[in-house]
């Protein structure tokens, strides 16, 4: 028998996180919730979860630190994060800690529902590409390890960046949109009609990483009004 895959909530408002429980049992899941931010970490590094929904304001620790706190034990932990605060900083500082998404209350449920199960989907089926990746700065990932090395210095990615790597390595002859990272990489459905920046701040995000100068980038260039290029090294 299948085991039921596991949900955590950590959401301080009664009314949201009792609504999110019911709405995941009903569609099958087992669900932990809790209100404390501090009770939250520790259930989340229990590894007990298959993805975890954070919200940013909380007593005890705030979801910035909660997913810092997540990232630095499982780089593999998928998160996504519920947030009242739609500013550009704040959805930054989520995504930059680790976050594989943000919702941005209030949230449709049947939407918030798909992006769950695509998120889930793509962390349980993973992407069969390229083990390793050259680029120029003698930059070498090891996408199995989550790892690479600019010569002597050692980088790490989370698992979302090495899956927008690893896709953009196998179609590096040509740009690949946004629309297509978020159906392919995030595995959301082209007609959910997602307004967001997860992409554009993941690949800023990948920029400081294996560029010399995120400013003037050469191996992850931009294609005005087609999307985004990987320059392998050859």
């Amino acid at each position: 028998m299948t085991r039921k895959l596991r949900i955590l909530v950590v959401e301080d408002e009664t009314a949201i996180r009792n609504g999110l429980v019911d709405v995941f049992v009903f569609h099958g899941y087992e669900v932990e919730s809790t209100a404390d931010g501090r009770k939250g970490l520790d259930l989340a590094l229990s590894g007990k979860f298959d993805l975890i929904l954070l919200d940013i304001m909380l007593p005890g620790l705030n979801g910035y630190e909660i997913c810092d706190g997540i990232r630095k034990a499982d780089r593999d932990q998928p998160i996504i994060m519920l947030t009242a605060k739609t500013n550009d900083e704040d959805i930054i500082q989520g995504l930059s800690l680790g976050a594989d998404d943000y919702v941005a209350k209030p949230f449709s449920v049947a939407q918030l529902v798909l992006r769950v199960q695509a998120v889930l989907r793509r962390s349980h089926a993973g992407l069969e590409m390229a083990n390793h990746i050259y680029l120029s700065g003698e930059i070498e990932i090891d996408t199995q390890n989550l790892c690479g090395r600019r010569g002597a210095e050692v980088l790490e990615f989370t698992r979302r960046e090495v899956e927008m790597l690893q896709y953009l390595q196998a179609n590096s002859e040509r740009p690949v949109s946004r629309e297509e990272l978020l159906t392919k990489v995030w595995g959301y459905a082209r007609n959910l009609g997602l307004e967001t920046r997860t992409v554009d701040i993941h690949i800023a995000k990948l920029r400081r990483k294996i560029e010399t100068d995120s400013s003037a980038p050469v191996n992850l260039v931009t294609v005005r009004g087609a999307g985004y290029r990987l320059v392998t090294a050859s």
